[in-house]
């Protein structure tokens, strides 16, 4: 037996050898690399998405319309080891583009998402990155190239946070690729901003009752803001519940619903489709045709105390669409869900929303197109807080320096080498001439180039209503003007606060003026920016703020008298006073600390709106131009920073407007095929009077409305104005 084992053992000893050995190891490395390769597909440790702009899936399908705020969503989950990161988002643009840095923690087995909103400020092919980074600068997980689907400022944008993909609202298919567009973007609760600056891209949102429930209250607070300052809000009824367990929502719907039943349309909703207000020559909703099974199938509605005159869409004598104004914005209440049967499958749908929201049948038609051109307002405001320390030099003194400078390197120094017969000299004078002529430039540049680091800031700060206090929503244009090649430090501590650089438009080839360096804290933010030596940049901070009322405004008409009520409750006075009301302009003096004054106007009173505009605009399309121009008469480029202009200034579009468009009916921006200037939503008022509200705006010198200033380095030159702007809605009496 012992033999037997023994034999066995030498038998298996004999079977092995080295090769045998080292495939065996070859095959269990195969199986270890395949384990972990199957477990790394199996579970990634790191999972980075970004959202760009409207309705983005990940993918570079975002919306974002020019020369607006839009936001910039991101999440990150990470499943392994901890550690801190740092999120950077930035331009891939030369020598401009704005960089985003935060600062995150990544626990193991977290999820965080944020939000941020970001100014489309570059060209239409602009590109982005997003890189994480750890505390230590590696690169944990990246996504380059990133863009985008513009859109030009002109076209419609409707966002849909929908409770199902099939009820996302539709428009009909755009005329012409090239002019201006209706569309439509889908979102979601998980990406809503929670900053009202980056809802300002939209020109509309319809909202399911059922999605309202799940909004967190920082966006509930940034929706409730942009509504107040001119977005338009489409509510979508699922169930009662939906809107009384809401506050907010009970709120901004602003009457009770009573009940439930079954109606049906009947073709009423078929009339309403095909009957636009006014006579609108070739109108596409005249060729529709009735579509019977939706007119005959019965849907669920809700009852409601809705008043009569806010009425849009009514059925069998019952409403189905109310509209009311919340601030400057509008909310309309469906009182039905358009995600439900008939009206999902109805075909005439994509026609049902335009004609709801008022979007321009242009966005329809085969026009011609708006191109992306325009000037920027962004070059009219630095106009005015431009360095005065500063000069050009004209066009014409540069022609003639040029001009004498060839004639001394040429037929001057051949005439006289010649004349004294020292031709060879010419190796010594052509470098003298030379440095001569640089210290020439250089002397020349110092004088007129040279002075004291500058800060101006001009302020325009809206005064929204609010449900306690007001909101301040403010845009403080910043010229900064640099002895010296030197960084500065600007923050703000508000709770939302955004910058920018200047916007060009078409004059910078859809560029931005200088790079912004931002960390994001929160909403607010710490920036760094960079100034060459006797040189000027201009940068842009919106903001939103709650606050108590500066002013307290009232106005009623009785035949052609108005009635107009102003209580200053600030502890200082107010400077200029001034009101737009349909065609007339009205100055109504200044307002000491306190003070509460009643004045009755009428037209006889006042001054022409539309020339007013144009005598104090004259110039604003060549300061705007001539701004960008190294060379040139400095008073071409520069704006005189005085009220009128400053007035003339929040209702730009009136340049390019024709003399009745103040009185024309209510409704979105239209779309004009001649473009002016190019501002952010809400930055001109004009809108505010074609809705039949007046403006008032107060002039406010040498003052800031929020404490504190923009720039946090030591600068010795710094001045500050502010200008408050309200549109008062007008109470008509017998």
């Amino acid at each position: 037996m012992l033999l037997a084992n023994s034999r066995t053992c030498r038998e298996v000893d004999s079977s092995w050898s080295p090769a045998a050995g080292v495939g065996r190891l070859l095959v269990f490395l195969c199986s270890v690399i395949v384990a972990a390769l199957i477990g790394g597909v199996g579970r990634a440790e790191l999972q980075f998405d970004v959202f760009v702009g409207y309705g983005s899936s990940g993918s570079s399908d975002g919306i974002v319309r020019e020369g607006c705020w839009f936001p910039v969503a991101c999440e990150v989950f990470n499943d392994g080891s901890s550690f801190d990161a740092v999120f950077e988002f930035s331009s891939l643009q030369t020598g401009g583009g704005q960089v985003r840095r935060m600062r995150i923690e990544l626990p193991t087995n977290t999820r965080k998402r944020f939000c941020f909103p970001l100014f489309a400020g570059t060209s239409r092919y602009a590109t982005w990155q997003a890189r994480l980074l750890d505390t230590s600068g590696r690169l944990r997980a990246e996504r380059p190239d990133i863009q985008v689907q513009d859109i030009s400022r002109e076209s419609y944008l409707l966002g849909g946070l929908t409770r199902s993909f099939a009820g996302l609202p539709v428009f009909p298919p755009p005329g012409s690729a090239r002019g201006p567009q209706a569309r439509v973007a889908r979102m979601t609760v998980e990406q809503f901003p929670d900053n009202p600056l980056a809802l300002e891209g939209l020109n509309a949102l319809y909202i399911n009752s059922e999605k309202a429930v799940e909004l967190k209250v920082g966006q509930v607070s940034a929706l409730t803001t942009w509504v107040r300052g001119g977005g338009v809000l489409v509510v979508g009824i699922e169930q009662i519940q939906d809107i009384e367990s809401t506050g907010w929502l009970r709120e901004l719907v602003g009457f009770e619903l009573t009940g439930a039943f079954t109606n049906r349309s009947r073709g009423e909703v078929h009339r309403w489709l095909t009957t636009q207000p006014g006579s609108i020559p070739g109108s596409p909703y005249a060729q529709l045709e009735q579509d019977n099974v939706f007119e005959e199938g019965e849907f669920l509605a809700f009852t409601a105390t809705a008043p009569s005159e806010n009425v849009r869409l009514a059925v069998g004598g019952k409403p189905l669409a109310v509209a009311a104004r919340c601030g400057r914005g509008e909310v309309i209440t469906l009182l039905f869900s358009p995600e439900r049967e008939p009206f999902k499958s109805w075909k005439h749908r994509q026609w049902f929303w335009p004609r709801l929201l008022g979007v321009s049948n242009n966005c329809f038609r085969q026009t011609q197109g708006v191109p992306y051109g325009g000037l920027s307002m962004d070059g009219v405001f630095g106009a005015m807080i431009e360095t005065r320390q500063t000069r050009k030099l004209p066009v014409e003194w540069l022609l003639l320096l040029l001009a004498i400078y060839l004639i001394v390197i040429g037929p001057l120094d051949y005439w006289w080498l010649k004349k004294i017969n020292r031709q060879m000299l010419t190796w010594l004078t052509f470098p003298a001439y030379v440095a001569i002529f640089s210290l020439l430039i250089y002397w020349l540049g110092y004088k007129l180039r040279a002075g004291e680091t500058e800060w101006n800031e001009l302020h325009l700060t809206d005064v929204l209503e609010a449900e306690r206090g007001v909101i301040l929503r403010g845009r403080t244009f910043a010229s900064l003007y640099s002895s010296a090649n030197a960084k500065y430090k600007l923050a703000s501590d508000l709770p939302n606060a955004a910058l920018r650089s200047e916007y060009r438009g078409f004059i910078g080839g859809g560029q931005e003026s200088s790079r912004v360096n931002a960390e994001l804290i929160a909403n607010a933010f710490r920036a760094e920016v960079a100034v060459p030596v006797w040189s000027s940049l201009m940068y842009i901070s919106d903001w939103v703020q709650q606050a108590e009322p500066p002013l307290v405004v009232s106005m009623t008409q009785k035949t052609n008298e108005v009635t107009v009520t102003i209580e200053n409750r600030l502890s200082r006075p107010l400077g200029q006073v001034f009101l737009a009301y349909q065609n007339t302009l009205y100055t109504l003096g200044g307002l000491a600390a306190g003070q509460r004054n009643s004045i009755t106007i009428s037209p006889e009173t006042g001054t022409d709106l539309f020339a007013f505009v144009r005598f104090h605009g004259a110039r604003f399309q060549s300061a705007a131009m001539a701004r960008n121009q190294a060379f040139g008469h400095i008073q071409q480029s520069r704006l005189d920073l005085v009220p009128e202009t400053v007035v003339a200034a929040s209702l730009a579009d009136l340049l390019t407007a024709n003399q009745g468009a103040p009185q024309q009916s209510a409704g979105p921006p239209g779309v004009s095929i001649q473009r002016g200037f190019v501002s952010p939503p809400g930055q001109d008022l004009s809108d505010m009077l074609r809705k039949g509200d007046a403006v008032l705006l107060v002039w406010d010198p040498d003052q800031s409305p929020v404490p504190g200033s923009l720039i946090r380095s030591k600068v010795p030159r710094v001045a500050r104005n502010n200008m408050y702007r309200l549109t008062v809605p007008v109470t008509y009496t017998r």
